[in-house]
């Protein structure tokens, strides 16, 4: 019997330890005021010659999560964001309750991005150091498998650099 308790405890140590391996880390911040968010990421885009890239999602959706880790660890999409943009996480929860506050500060919110939550989550809007929305991008487009393709995602910020656009 001791046995069994000892190789049950064990197995459940190595459960837990890999599903904590596997966990995402939560990237978007559900206390701060998305318009400002991104008021704040136009005014380090200008100063810093960039665009502003908004992925829009939250930590309920693991394909946005997903994303985030592939932009962290994937070293040629990594510096092509960081070299080309102000990269947002903006929070945007579909599931409110009406009558919240909040309802009307995410359709707000919405309305300013050009209504990208048509094509899922996560979804990426491409602002001009203006605030002027120059691309929606669908991410479904960007996946490979259960993650991302690195050369498509690569093609997406290449065409929405500064550089590409005002040539």
């Amino acid at each position: 019997m001791k046995r069994m308790i000892t190789i049950a405890f064990m197995m459940t140590v190595v459960v837990m330890m890999a599903h904590a391996q596997g966990a995402l880390k939560r990237v978007y911040n559900e206390t701060i005021d998305p318009m400002t968010q991104i008021d704040e990421g136009l005014q380090k885009a200008k100063a810093e010659g960039k665009f502003v890239i908004c992925q829009v999602g939250g930590n309920w959706c693991p394909w946005c999560l997903r994303f985030a880790d592939f932009v962290e660890k994937d070293t040629a999409v990594n510096k092509a964001v960081n070299d080309n943009f102000v990269y947002l996480h903006v929070n945007y929860n579909p599931r409110k309750k009406e009558g919240d506050a909040s309802v009307e500060k995410a359709a707000q919110l919405m309305k300013r991005l050009n209504y990208p939550q048509r094509f899922g989550f996560p979804v990426f809007v491409v602002l001009d150091e203006n605030g002027n929305v120059l691309h929606i991008q669908d991410s479904s487009f960007l996946e490979q498998g259960k993650g991302y393709d690195e050369q498509k995602t690569l093609r997406f910020l290449k065409n929405w650099t500064p550089k590409a656009v005002k040539q």
